[in-house]
């Protein structure tokens, strides 16, 4: 089966229209029991309570994705582009793993919510196609 895998990085920090798509062809065969899925991965800088960080993960992402979910906590830094200083920050990365038909809009929401709950100018998003089973 030939299809498009759909890698898109996105700085969400700029309005939705400018985030770059970028199409490559590639050859994706699954093998049962795994489905073409999508491989989201949402960059998150750390501001605010362990308190709040689960009530966002209630109140925004669970009800959107009750499927699951996996979250790392890791070390990053990201450059602002207004002022072009490096800022070094605890981050987590939200990975969920979602139904092809998964929209961005649906992503961009959830990243504007984290932005203006933890006042963080930016999120990454990184979504694409890959062979998922649970």
């Amino acid at each position: 089966m030939n299809l498009s895998l759909r890698t898109t990085a996105l700085s969400l920090g700029l309005p939705f229209a400018l985030n770059a798509n970028i199409a490559l062809a590639q050859n994706v065969s699954c093998v049962a029991p795994q489905k073409l899925m999508l491989d989201i991965e949402l960059l998150l800088g750390r501001e605010g309570s362990d308190v709040r960080w689960r009530q966002f993960l209630a109140r925004e992402v669970t009800p959107q994705f009750p499927d699951g979910l996996t979250i790392y906590e890791t070390n990053g830094q990201w450059r602002d582009p207004a002022t072009k200083a490096i800022a070094r920050e605890k981050s987590r990365v939200l990975r969920i793993i979602a139904p092809l038909d998964t929209t961005p809009e649906k992503i961009a929401s959830l990243a504007d919510a984290y932005k203006k709950q933890f006042r963080q100018k930016s999120v990454g998003v990184v979504m694409r196609e890959v062979c998922a089973s649970f």
